[in-house]
């Protein structure tokens, strides 16, 4: 199953983990070898050990990033009023759950930007990443610690996290690698703490360069997931309870994951553009996309 590749619009979340929205202007032949190049080094991941997947992440998003010179990561930057926006909406779903007495986790801090913002409300926070490189030469709270992972441990003290967080993040996984990553993370949280993790949704996807040929994710997003999926991934790991985060414009709330979950079941019996015209118009896209809440008892 494929189609045409579109003329100029391309959604992508790109490794720095900030979803942004482009104007693509690269040709269909710039875009078919950008899906090629993406989608072999993906593969790459996919067939890859446990053991070889520890060094082959940043192998991999290296070598897209020489072989296909006209990626967005090298052509768009975003402007610093886009970045303060982007870290303000986040924000706005952070902020009540964080004291002057939390520990705060970001899993993929990317640039930290969002880690600083969150330091100025908080006792600490830990910056979980498979790299310092981007944050070396950044001036960083005090209360701010960048700790350094496989892509899958969360090596801190068992049960001293609050609120863990992540963003555009769980996608990029190998399937093994998310459930062995959401096991750490309910071991670093405190009782009572809880996870928010926020990743597109399958119903609504591909969300990778894999859109302009396929209707699934065969990128760089390795697994696409829905709430009823992700869901049940967090109680397999030990979380007590899962919510949807729902909302939008600075007004959230949690609710019950079983609306989403049946919704999402007979979403996914339409057809393919109908199902994702649908579920991308508000209200629907509150309660489809995968913001999800994992409660540790």
């Amino acid at each position: 199953t494929s189609r045409p590749l579109p003329k100029t619009h391309l959604a992508l979340s790109f490794p720095s983990r900030m979803p942004v929205t482009v104007t693509d202007t690269r040709t269909p032949e710039q875009l078919r070898q950008h899906y090629e190049v993406e989608r072999e080094l993906a593969d790459r991941l996919r067939n890859a050990t446990k053991e070889q997947r520890r060094t082959l992440y940043s192998e991999v998003y290296d070598e897209l990033f020489k072989r296909v010179p006209a990626h967005p990561q090298h052509t768009n930057k975003a402007s610093p009023e886009r970045l303060a926006a982007d870290v303000a909406e986040k924000m706005e779903i952070l902020t009540p759950f964080l004291t002057p007495k939390t520990v705060f986790l970001e899993v993929g801090p990317g640039d930290c930007e969002l880690a600083k913002t969150v330091a100025a409300q908080v006792s600490q926070v830990l910056a979980v990443d498979v790299s310092d490189e981007i944050t070396r030469k950044r001036v960083l709270p005090e209360n701010l610690r960048v700790v350094l992972s496989d892509g899958s441990t969360i090596p801190v003290a068992p049960g001293s996290v609050n609120v863990a967080y992540s963003n555009q993040l769980m996608e990029h996984l190998h399937p093994e690698d998310a459930v062995d990553q959401l096991r750490h993370l309910h071991a670093a949280l405190a009782p009572g703490g809880i996870y928010l993790c926020i990743t597109p949704s399958r119903l609504t996807g591909p969300h990778d360069i894999s859109c302009i040929i396929d209707r699934e994710a065969k990128g760089f997003h390795l697994k696409e997931y829905t709430v009823g999926d992700l869901s049940a991934l967090f109680r397999q790991v030990g979380f007590a309870k899962t919510r949807i985060i729902f909302g939008g414009h600075g007004k959230f709330m949690l609710l019950p994951t079983w609306p989403a979950v049946i919704c999402e079941k007979l979403l996914d019996l339409l057809p393919h553009g109908l199902r994702k015209a649908l579920a991308l118009k508000p209200p629907f896209r509150w309660l489809f996309g995968v913001r999800l809440a994992g409660f540790k008892g």
